[in-house]
């Protein structure tokens, strides 16, 4: 081989090498600037649903086409092969304090849950902050996969359990209300300092940040009292703790017989009626669970009639019991519902459906769920109308990083965004595809 072949080859050997090395910079980089530009998504996944049109309306940004970013939700949740890292940062779940403010005042929540998996999941990243604490209560009719699904998600999580007993749950039963105490007796066991606890169901959503709902509890009005929104018994409601009822268990609750007759409630109490959801203080809670006219009322309670809408309520109104509210009427904004008796006084109609008289929602319903000062949104179904609650998911994450006082990791965004061009859209303000 002559010195200059030689030479020849060796420069073309040194350029392939530096071709190669180019080509493989040029892709580390695209892919750098991939995972630094939430704003330029790739394609997204073809399972997920998009975000309705009206959802604009809600979402910062005009002229912004979002999309979503998890569509396997439960696949993630019932795998128990999964690691926990994978699955707090696929799902998106905020893994630190948002602010000072929110970390030195820790909440506990019980949730009380039965079905719907992706809702308890959606509702769990919503809520969730790690110097919280959380207590689900799973009904024990559920079916074994899916208890076995929600351990996984739990067993992710320090601050995350399962209630140590659970109930056969009965609805307007006393099983409920002892759903609620199961969780209680163990949250005080918790080594989470919380301050105050909120009770949920699986198809609630949060229309305040955590952060707002510290504000609100730490308010000049709630500082120190407890919610339980209520009044005096109705004539009407009397029927449900005068006369003696049975919990057919996991089916319904009747009446004894043609009518038999309660004894007076113990104490001379007198006997509120409300919402069975609240915020309680902790001293509240220790006296829920150690007062003798507490457990005397609860024990009283057990033939009746949807105890869990009187008992927090009548508790809160004996003079003695921490954090009371005995002046309290229907104050304190702990849940948004549309009751169907209420269309047209307290609210413009339900826009999904009514089931037990219940506004399922659907998207024409959230300006009225956003204008609410409630804390919550009740309630939400998956296969029902589900752009609702993705567009109201939406709305609501965006509003918790944008108070955060701590940098944003990609991990927490729920969607990605993409600025779209007149040429984009049909006449009819929908996004063309084509």
């Amino acid at each position: 081989m002559t010195r200059r072949s030689a030479m020849c080859q060796l420069g073309w050997s040194k350029c392939s090498f530096l071709l190669c090395l180019a080509m493989s910079a040029a892709v580390f980089l695209v892919i750098h600037l991939t995972k630094i530009t939430p704003s330029e998504p790739s394609t997204p996944t073809p399972s997920c649903r998009p975000f309705s049109a009206q959802c604009r309306a809600f979402l910062p940004v005009e002229r912004t086409e979002w999309h979503r970013r998890d569509c396997q939700i439960e696949s993630y949740v019932s795998d128990n092969e999964l690691q926990c890292s994978d699955l707090m940062r696929e799902l998106h779940f905020i893994t630190r304090p948002l602010s000072q403010e929110e970390e030195e005042y820790s909440l506990a929540f019980i949730l009380t849950v039965h079905k719907e998996l992706e809702l308890l999941v959606r509702l769990l990243r919503a809520i969730y902050a790690p110097q919280n604490v959380y207590c689900i209560h799973v009904d024990a009719k559920a079916p074994q996969e899916y208890r076995a699904s929600v351990q996984n998600l739990a067993g992710c999580f320090e601050n995350v359990f399962l209630s140590n007993r659970s109930e056969t749950i009965t609805y307007g039963g006393f099983s409920r209300l002892k759903a609620d105490l199961n969780c209680m007796t163990d949250l005080v066991a918790s080594k989470v300092d919380w301050k105050k606890v909120i009770n949920l169901c699986g198809q609630d959503f949060p229309l305040r940040s955590n952060l707002e709902l510290v504000r609100y509890l730490q308010s000049k009005e709630w500082r120190d009292k407890n919610i339980t929104p209520g009044i005096k018994q109705p004539a009407h409601f009397r029927i449900r703790t005068k006369f003696r009822h049975e919990e057919i268990v996991g089916s319904h609750v009747a009446l004894i017989g043609a009518g038999v007759e309660k004894d007076a409630p113990p104490h001379n109490l007198e006997i509120y009626f409300g919402t069975a959801y609240y915020a309680l203080t902790r001293a509240f809670v220790n006296f829920v669970l150690e007062s003798p006219k507490a457990r005397d009322l609860l024990e009283w309670s057990r033939d009746t009639y949807s105890p869990d809408e009187h008992y927090w309520v009548t508790l809160n109104h004996i003079k003695e019991a921490p954090g009371n509210n005995i002046r309290g009427r229907w104050e304190g904004s702990v849940r948004a519902i549309k009751w169907a008796e209420h269309e047209g006084t307290l609210h413009d109609g339900c826009h999904g459906r009514y089931v037990r008289s219940i506004c399922i929602y659907g998207m024409k319903d959230l300006p009225w769920l956003i204008r609410s000062d409630a804390m919550f949104a009740n309630k939400f179904e998956s296969q029902f109308l589900p752009e609702a609650l993705d567009c109201l998911e939406q709305w609501h994450r965006n509003k918790v990083l944008r108070n955060a006082r701590v940098p944003i990791e990609l991990s927490w965004l729920l969607a990605t965004q993409r600025k779209y061009h007149d040429e984009d859209m049909s006449p009819g303000g929908v996004t063309n595809k084509n």
